[in-house]
């Protein structure tokens, strides 16, 4: 078995507006269990960079432990990255980008990493609103220990192995909402036509933009009696919208009618086209998204989609008034500007 990726491609393939080739968007070759979900959403990260022409080398990626954190070695092979310690990707990612904002930030977890060791670290981060995209592949299991039931497994849902899961579900996309991301969605990890946009839409959000992807494991979560199974999602999914990112250096050449048309403007002036049924809820209202997103668990329905966005949203360091520079390329006279200015400053806090 090869681990290297062939160097070859179609001579003819275009670039992106960037000037980038697909595969420059590419990793290692994948040594996830053949069908897993997580391959594909390693794909639609590809894809999504891809589209949006970002230079790989302003991408930083980062991970905990398990399955899901390993996949960053399958995409973004020219970019930064860091593996961290389980459940620690949110601090590294945080320490980084306070280090420098001008980077675009990837974390990758899963729902071990981030639902039950990572449990607090996810939490302040999103409160924090840091400016990333963080995506869980939610799989209702831990995959590299014989597939135990995790965190966010359904309750009455039921694994290839043991019973049935007896405890409540812990549901990140509320619990995100709740503590104040900008965006918020949930989608299927067999469904490319959805997720691609959702990343695209979350890479170009100012602050936390969090993504619950439901990537079911083949080994051990993919039988009929399983709420993360292929088959079970298929049936019991609903979509909030269809929808396409349009961001703001291509023309919109598309027209929809004004009443099924609901625009929501991100900071680098992208537009998310929402095409909504008549009865559909309001996405920039956080009260009624977390009472759709409970109405659709009653029924037994998981709902995907964008399920609430913040067009005013402001990120880490528009709260805290950081510096505007990478801490790197500040100078001496910038960190010791002399004793008048300590001088001041004291003199602000007496």
């Amino acid at each position: 078995m090869t681990f290297f990726r062939p160097a070859f491609r179609h001579p003819e393939l275009p670039p992106n507006a960037a000037g980038y080739l697909r595969q420059d968007y590419e990793g290692g070759i994948s040594t996830l269990c053949a069908g897993c979900g997580h391959d594909s959403i390693c794909n639609a990260i590809v894809q999504a960079c891809f589209e949006l022409a970002l230079p790989p080398h302003r991408i930083v990626k980062m991970s905990g432990i398990g399955c899901s954190s390993k996949s960053p070695a399958y995409f973004l092979g020219k970019s930064h990255g860091f593996n961290s310690v389980h459940g620690r990707m949110p601090s590294i990612a945080t320490g980084a980008n306070m280090a420098n904002r001008d980077l675009i930030y990837l974390g990758v977890s899963g729902d071990g990493d981030t639902a039950s060791i990572g449990m607090g670290q996810f939490i302040h981060a999103v409160r924090r609103n840091l400016d990333m995209l963080y995506i869980v592949m939610n799989n209702g299991c831990y995959g590299l220990t014989k597939g135990q039931y995790s965190a966010t497994a359904d309750k009455g849902s039921k694994g290839k192995k043991g019973g049935v899961n007896e405890l409540e579900s812990i549901d990140l996309c509320e619990l995100a909402i709740q503590l104040g991301a900008g965006f918020v969605a949930r989608s299927f990890s067999g469904d490319k036509q959805q997720l691609v946009p959702l990343i695209k839409a979350g890479l170009s959000h100012r602050g936390m933009s969090f993504i619950d992807v439901i990537s079911p494991c083949v080994t051990f979560n993919n039988n009929p009696e399983s709420t993360k199974s292929y088959h079970w999602v298929r049936e019991h999914s609903e979509a909030t919208n269809t929808f396409d990112l349009v961001p703001f250096r291509r023309p919109i050449t598309a027209e929809y009618a004004d009443e099924t048309v609901q625009e929501v403007v991100l900071h680098d002036n992208s537009v998310i086209h929402l095409h909504k049924h008549r009865d559909a809820p309001d996405i920039t209202d956080r009260r009624q998204a977390i009472d759709n997103l409970e109405d659709h668990k009653a029924q037994g329905v998981i709902l995907t989609g964008v399920l609430y966005a913040n067009p005013d949203s402001a990120d880490t360091h528009d709260i805290l008034h950081t510096c505007e520079r990478p801490l790197n390329s500040l100078t001496e006279a910038d960190l010791c500007p002399g004793s008048p200015v300590l001088e001041a400053i004291n003199a602000a806090h007496r």
